[in-house]
């Protein structure tokens, strides 16, 4: 059982990275198990198909992602100093992917929807539903924000929610093209101004 569990970990261990560098398309599931170091019967013990193991590499990494934004954004504190640590893990998340790799590998969730969301429906679907549960995340601490009066009253927190994860996506992608994790520096002031809000040092 042991050497099971290692071969479906070494697959998924292997995709996320091939995903992350090469995309999802160009990718065969040979490829796939080479770097895995697994046979290719393998693969097909446990997924039935590239998509399938897509859709789990995906699941994976939002749990982690997910347990990540929650200890942040759920945290004791200010509201807007926990959106502004969410802002500087994912900065850091870029940073060691840098120092590791040489380059910014993105976001595993952006990179796959500009790439295949008008290929494969199951795995847009998927992607849609995890940018709703961010967006989620990030509306209770914008909500929180306004009744302590913190964010401008007139502020739409789901659509400054909204605007936050989508701003998150597209600095991210700068940071990817430029190979610039200071790329996602501007994220912070650029909240600032979209809640009607001043950094909670000025306050």
């Amino acid at each position: 059982m042991g050497r099971t569990s290692d071969a479906r970990n070494k697959i998924l261990e292997a995709a996320r990275t091939l995903f992350e560098q090469r995309g999802y398309s160009a990718l065969g599931v040979a490829e796939i198990c080479a770097a895995a170091g697994v046979p290719k019967g393998s693969f097909y013990y446990f997924f039935e198909s590239k998509q399938a193991l897509a859709l789990t590499v995906i699941d994976d990494h939002w749990a982690a992602q997910r347990a990540q934004w929650e200890a942040v954004l759920r945290a004791d504190g200010d509201p807007l100093e926990r959106l502004r640590d969410l802002f500087a893990a994912t900065e850091d998340v870029q940073q060691s992917a840098k120092r590791d790799s040489g380059r910014v590998v993105g976001c595993l969730f952006g990179n796959l929807a500009l790439e295949v969301s008008n290929q494969a429906e199951e795995i847009r679907a998927r992607l849609q539903e995890i940018f709703d549960a961010q967006i989620d995340l990030i509306e209770q601490v914008v909500l929180e924000a306004k009744e302590r009066g913190e964010a401008g009253a007139d502020v739409d927190a789901r659509d400054a929610a909204r605007s936050i994860v989508a701003q998150i996506e597209g600095r991210v992608l700068l940071a990817k093209l430029l190979n610039d994790p200071a790329q996602l520096d501007t994220l912070w002031r650029n909240a600032l101004d979209l809640l009607q809000a001043r950094s909670p040092a000025a306050r």
